[in-house]
C-alpha cells in the first residue's frame, strides 16, 4: 500500500465525519437544553437516565462493534459494509431522539430518555467505530496520518458548524416558515440533520476503498482483545488524557446555550458565537498541523489545550449582561481547541502500530471501539454532571435564573472545564510515542512481516 493518499480519497473520507460530527454537535450543544426547555423534563432525571444507559449497554457496545468489525471479511472490506447498512437507520434514530413526548415525569421520563438515547447511540456507534477504524488503514506514515486527519477534521469542524450554529436556525425555519410548534419543529430538525448525515456517510462508503495492512480478520477472542488494550501503555496514557480533555469540552458545549441565554442574555446571538469558536477551530487546523509536524503531537496537543484552558477560565469573570468580549474568548478558545481535532485522532493510529508489534495482529476496530466508548462515556458523564449541577443550583427552565443558578452555570462552564484540561497537560507534553520512536516501531513491524512471509 502506498503511504501517500490521493487528495480525492482524503476528501471522500472527510465528508463522512462531517455527517457524524454534525450529529455529535447537536447532541452535545442542544440535547440537554432540548430535554429541559422543550420536552420539559427534570434535568436530574435526564442526567440519571443518560448515566444508567452509559454504564450498561454503552459500556460494552463500542468494544463489541469494534471486535466484530475487526473480524468482518467481505469483498467490500471490513469497515465499509457497516457504513453502507447503518446509514439509513442513523437518519431514523436521529429523528426519534428529538421526537419524545413533552412533559413526561418520573419513571416514564427516565425510560423514554434512556431508551431513545441508547437507540441513537447504538447506530451512531456502528458508524463512528467503523469510520474511525479506516484511518490507520489508509497510511502507515507518521506525518501522512496527520495530513489525513487534518483534512478529515476540516470536515468535522464544518459538521460541527452545521450542527451547533444552525440547529436553532433550522428549528426556527420549521417553526416560523412551516408553522410547526416548538416541539414539532425540533422533531423536524432531527429528521433534517439525520438525512444529511446519512448522505454524508454514504459518500464515504462509496468513495473510499479499503487497502489496509490486514488481509485477514483479527483472531484474538473479544475479552482478550479488550484486556490487551489496557496492557498497551501508550494507549492508556493517551486515553487518560483524552478522557479529561473530552470531559472539559463536553461541559463547555453542553452549558454554552445556558451560559449565553441566562448569564450573558445573548440567546439570539448564539449561532454567531458558536460560529466564531468553531470557525476559529477550522482556521487553525492547518497551523496546528504545522506545529505538530515541528514539535510533535503530544507537545502540540498540550500547547493548544493550554490556550483553551485560559479562555475557559476567563468566562467565569464575564458580566451578567451582553458583551462583545465573548467573541474574543470564543476565538481564543477555538484556536486552542483546534488541537483537540488534529492531535488525538492522528496519535491513535500510532498506538495501534505499537499494539501490532506486541500482538502480531491489526486490531483497529477494538481500539477505536474502546476510544469511542471513552469519548461517549465522558460526553454522557459531562451531560449528566450538567444535569445534576443545574438541579442542585436551582435551575428553572425558561425563567430568569437566581444568582445561585447563574453561579452554578458559570462554575461548571468555565473553571471546571479549565481544571480538567490543566490536569492533562503535563502528561500530553511527555507523551512517549514520538516521530522517532514511531519510525522504529514501523521498521520492527516490517521486519516481522518479512520474516513471517519468508
Amino acid at each position: 500500500m502506498a503511504d501517500r493518499v490521493p487528495g480525492k480519497v482524503k476528501l471522500a473520507y472527510g465528508v463522512g465525519d462531517m455527517g457524524a460530527a454534525m450529529l455529535t454537535a447537536i447532541t452535545q450543544f442542544f440535547l440537554m437544553i432540548y430535554y429541559t426547555d422543550v420536552a420539559l423534563i427534570n434535568p436530574a432525571i435526564v442526567g440519571s437516565a443518560l448515566m444508567v444507559g452509559k454504564l450498561t449497554w454503552d459500556a460494552v457496545n463500542d468494544p463489541i462493534f469494534g471486535w466484530l468489525s475487526d473480524r468482518t471479511k467481505t469483498r467490500w472490506g471490513r469497515r465499509r459494509p457497516w457504513l453502507l447498512f447503518a446509514a439509513a437507520p442513523l437518519a431514523l434514530v436521529t429523528w426519534l431522539l428529538f421526537s419524545i413526548p413533552t412533559g413526561l415525569q418520573g419513571g416514564a421520563a427516565f425510560w423514554v430518555v434512556c431508551l431513545s438515547f441508547l437507540l441513537f447511540d447504538t447506530v451512531h456507534t456502528i458508524i463512528t467505530v467503523n469510520y474511525s477504524a479506516l484511518t490507520p488503514e489508509l497510511s502507515s506514515d507518521y506525518d501522512e496520518r496527520t495530513s489525513i486527519t487534518t483534512v478529515r477534521e476540516i470536515f468535522t469542524v464544518l459538521g460541527y458548524i452545521l450542527g451547533a450554529a444552525t440547529t436553532t436556525l433550522v428549528a426556527e425555519f420549521f417553526s416560523k416558515t412551516v408553522g410547526l410548534g416548538r416541539h414539532a419543529s425540533y422533531s423536524a430538525m432531527g429528521a433534517f440533520f439525520g438525512v444529511v448525515a446519512m448522505v454524508a456517510i454514504l459518500i464515504t462508503a462509496f468513495g473510499v476503498r479499503e487497502t489496509g495492512h490486514a488481509t485477514e480478520p483479527a483472531k484474538i477472542p473479544p475479552f482478550r482483545a479488550v484486556v490487551s488494550t489496557f496492557q498497551n501503555r501508550p494507549f492508556m496514557w493517551l486515553m487518560g488524557c483524552f478522557l479529561l480533555t473530552s470531559l472539559a469540552f463536553t461541559l463547555l458545549t453542553t452549558l454554552l446555550p445556558y451560559y449565553l441565554t441566562y448569564q450573558l442574555e445573548m440567546s439570539k446571538e448564539m449561532p454567531l458565537v458558536m460560529m466564531t469558536m468553531l470557525g476559529a477551530i477550522g482556521l487553525f487546523l492547518y497551523p496546528m498541523k504545522l506545529l505538530t509536524d515541528r514539535i510533535g503531537k503530544g507537545p502540540a496537543y498540550a500547547a493548544g489545550l493550554g490556550l483553551a484552558a485560559l479562555a475557559c477560565a476567563a468566562t467565569f469573570f464575564m458580566p451578567h449582561r451582553p458583551t462583545a468580549l465573548i467573541y474574543v474568548i470564543g476565538a481564543v478558545a477555538g484556536m486552542g481547541f483546534s488541537a483537540q481535532w488534529v492531535c488525538p485522532w492522528s496519535m491513535l493510529p500510532d498506538v495501534i502500530e505499537y499494539d501490532e508489534l506486541r500482538t502480531g495482529q491489526r486490531q483497529e476496530g477494538i481500539y477505536y471501539g474502546m476510544w469511542n466508548f471513552i469519548t461517549k462515556f465522558t460526553n454522557a458523564f459531562g451531560i449528566a454532571l450538567v444535569g445534576f449541577s443545574l438541579s442542585i443550583f436551582g435551575y428553572i427552565a425558561n425563567q430568569p435564573q437566581s444568582e445561585r443558578a447563574l453561579f452554578g452555570i458559570k462554575l461548571f462552564f468555565g473553571p471546571a472545564s479549565a481544571i480538567a484540561i490543566l490536569v492533562a497537560l503535563p502528561f500530553l507534553a511527555t507523551y512517549p510515542i514520538t516521530k522517532k520512536s514511531h519510525a522504529l516501531i514501523v521498521a520492527q513491524i516490517a521486519e516481522k512481516r518479512a520474516a513471517s512471509g519468508a
